[in-house]
């Protein structure tokens, strides 16, 4: 996937009016998370329970290469549009890394590892947020009328 695609679409979800700042923010980490093949994405509004953030933004990775990337991805991305990586933790060999961008906190997890952390439950009270459907891994192919063509 290149950084032009990641870019762009990055920036039409800052643009897009039906997401106002931090929200933009947060479909973006969400978007960024499922186009890097995660799995299991969730954006919670916390606003009206927690003083930390005002959206969480969780996904799972397979493996830690994967994790790692998908926090790099996330870090660059959103420093393009303002937001800056306040604190990192969980870098290191890891199979929790979370990225707390002040109004937005990323949780990525290893899958394997997810349920014996359980967040979703510490937010029964918090009002998920939907994801489109075409923010799940995308093919920078299917923006272009031929896409499909000579696939084998």
């Amino acid at each position: 996937m290149s950084n032009e695609f990641i870019d762009k679409n990055v920036t039409e979800i800052f643009n897009n009016k039906e997401f106002q700042f931090p929200l933009n923010s947060a479909m973006a980490a969400a978007w960024i998370l499922g186009n890097l093949k995660g799995i299991n994405l969730k954006v919670y509004d916390v606003r009206k329970i927690s003083s930390l953030g005002d959206y969480y933004v969780m996904g799972s990775a397979s493996n830690i290469r994967q994790a790692h990337a998908m926090a790099e991805m996330v870090g660059a991305q959103l420093k393009k549009h303002g937001l800056k990586v306040l604190s990192t933790e969980g870098k290191a060999d890891s199979d929790w890394i979370l990225l707390d961008l002040g109004d937005i906190i990323v949780h990525i997890f290893l899958e394997v590892s997810r349920g014996n952390y359980n967040l979703e439950s510490l937010w029964d009270e918090a009002e998920p947020v939907s994801i489109p459907n075409d923010y799940y891994f995308s093919d920078e192919s299917s923006d272009s009328d031929d896409s499909g063509k000579d696939y084998f």
